[in-house]
């Protein structure tokens, strides 16, 4: 960008702020309030997804963080554009990705007093960001800005969104040359945490004596692939992922046991995870679900070492550096394994998967003559490259999804269960990796979110694939009220609506498909004419993994029924 010679406004100020520091791609919609920002970010030729929700534009903005591992931003207006947004600021706070938000705000002269689109917006977002801010004084804008991008890429505690207001009448101030110094335009280095020695040589020590070690990856994983690959070769441990590190190793490394999940948690006597809290996931570490385990915790911030479980030892560091030393260190006396337990969950693990294989190719229709969600997935893992990108979501066909597919980066509605995010992570997943394979699978309600959002994706030509699991209900709760309410479905049901015929007419190639045998050529079509969807028909006669879990029963001590009746017996309750 040419150098300032004259004073500038802030909206220039901030729509040259994000073309120095932000990613190439801008979400958000239009509003009065914004629009000195967004003409500004035009002129300087700053790529805008504009978006039909402003939800939409954090969930866009989250993914593609997510993705490229930049700062994903997303812009919207004053009032209900910020607090349509605060479902996926939420999203990205339980996530801790990084984010900056940036709104509008009314003239300061009328603040108070009944102006348009006048709330609380600070006090709203505060609870649910990094850095909830009011940018008033336009001095200190540049520096403001600079602080706030690195709140979110977690300076001062973790990663996540950062929301950030400007008053309009603020955006139209100048601000003179002098006041607008270079370095608040300079990225900042890369932020990099070396592991400290003592907590290096009481982890060291912890991996050589552990016999059954168990590595689970949490978001610390995402950036620390090739180390955390080094350490599985370096020690023989066996290793699960989360959500939040779908990907990050491939389902083909004899390290990874995903099908024997719960075997391998009530057997480890060492527990290695890698930035992942202890939450409702991992049946937040309790004895009970971890009976024989120690910890070992690796993260980057206090939040990722000390909730839920006291860890036998703490290395708060980059976790690809803390790998890196853990493998160099284990390299060459590396300990003595159980490996009878490693052998036994190996191969259940792959005995499983071929038999979960078979059912994906084998699955017979539900009574109401629809096809299984496995014979769906079954046909779409078939369509897939090695690197291909799947996002899903849903409640029922997430559950079947999540142990189904396997990719090169997988995205899901996450910890906070934020249903809605299928369509939008599509098409911010198709523009962040040009010339991979992208899916979106959403289950029949999760889609009616944001369906609109296809729109999006023709506008600026996001070539994904969505497709629709249509079993006409919220199936999961459906399930839920016929055998724990008496059979008193209400509300759990939908229509079998032709989400094809919607797609058409918002400009995709889309079809309706009910027989297995259409899949392979619709899929290859879809792929061929992206953006697209396909509206599949499922069976809601197949109960899935979480529907028979007790996941939607909410029990009272842990998320899953089995979990929460052995912490009631570790509780000495009967």
């Amino acid at each position: 960008m040419a150098a300032i010679t004259a004073p500038i406004t802030v909206a220039a100020v901030v729509a040259r702020f994000l073309k120095a520091r932000g990613p190439a791609t801008l979400f958000a919609l239009q509003g009065g309030h914004i629009q000195p920002i967004w003409d500004e970010a035009v002129r300087l030729g700053v790529r805008i997804v504009d978006v039909r929700d402003e939800r939409a534009a954090v969930h866009m903005a989250q993914a593609w963080a997510e993705l490229t591992g930049e700062v994903g931003i997303a812009m919207v207006t004053a009032g209900p554009g910020v607090t349509n947004a605060l479902t996926g600021i939420a999203n990205a706070f339980v996530a801790r990705t990084p984010l900056l938000v940036i709104a509008g705000a009314p003239p300061r002269p009328q603040t108070g007093a009944g102006a348009l689109q006048d709330l609380p917006q600070i006090e709203l977002a505060r609870p649910i960001t990094r850095l909830a801010a009011s940018l008033r004084n336009a001095r200190n804008l540049p520096a403001q800005l600079d602080q706030a991008m690195a709140r979110a890429l977690g300076d001062g505690g973790d990663s996540g969104p950062v929301l950030v207001e400007i008053p309009t009448d603020v955006l139209r101030e100048r601000l003179e040359p002098a006041l607008i110094l270079d370095e608040h335009f300079a990225a900042r280095p890369p932020r990099e945490l070396q592991p400290h020695p003592r907590a290096l040589a009481q982890a060291t020590a912890l991996l050589r004596e552990a016999r059954r070690p168990l590595v689970i990856g949490g978001r610390g994983a995402r950036a620390a692939r090739d180390s955390l690959i080094r350490l599985l070769d370096a020690t023989g441990a066996l290793y699960l992922d989360t959500q939040e590190s779908r990907g990050a190793i491939p389902d083909s490394h004899p390290a990874v046991v995903a099908a024997m999940r719960g075997k391998a948690m009530r057997g480890a006597d060492l527990v290695v995870l890698i930035g992942r809290r202890l939450d409702y996931q991992l049946g937040y570490g309790s004895p009970a679900v971890f009976p024989q385990a120690r910890f070992l915790r690796i993260g980057e911030s206090a939040s990722e070492l000390g909730d839920g479980r006291r860890a036998a030892a703490e290395v708060m560091a980059t976790p690809a550096l803390a790998l890196d030393a853990l493998a160099e260190a284990l390299s060459d006396r590396p300990g003595t394994r159980d490996q009878a337990w490693i052998e036994s969950l190996r191969s259940g693990h792959v005995a499983r998967q071929k038999k979960l294989h078979a059912e994906m190719s084998q699955a017979m229709p539900g009574a109401d003559g629809y096809m299984h969600p496995y014979r769906l997935l079954g046909a779409i893992q078939q369509a897939l490259d090695p690197d291909s990108v799947v996002v899903a979501d849903g409640g029922d066909i997430l559950s079947f999804a999540r142990i189904a597919l396997s990719a090169g980066a997988y995205l899901d509605p996450g910890a906070l269960g934020c249903l809605g995010v299928g369509v939008p992570y599509g098409v911010a997943a198709a523009l962040a990796c040009p010339g991979r394979k992208v899916v979106s699978i959403n289950g029949d309600g999760a889609f009616g979110f944001n369906a609109m959002e296809l729109d999006t994706a023709v506008r600026h030509d996001a070539p994904a694939v969505f497709v629709v699991a249509n079993n006409g209900g919220w199936n999961i709760e459906r399930y839920d009220q016929m055998i724990n309410y008496g059979g008193r479905i209400n509300g759990a049901e939908l229509r079998r609506s032709d989400y094809a015929a919607l797609a058409r007419g918002l400009g995709l190639h889309a079809e309706r498909i009910e027989q297995v045998e259409a899949l392979p050529e619709a899929l290859a079509r879809a792929f061929a004419r992206a953006p697209a969807l396909l509206d599949v028909q499922v069976s809601r006669d197949a109960v899935s993994p979480d529907a028979t879990s007790g996941l939607a029963g909410v029990p009272d001590l842990q998320a899953l029924a089995t979990w929460d009746e052995a912490e009631r017996k570790r509780g000495g309750q009967a």
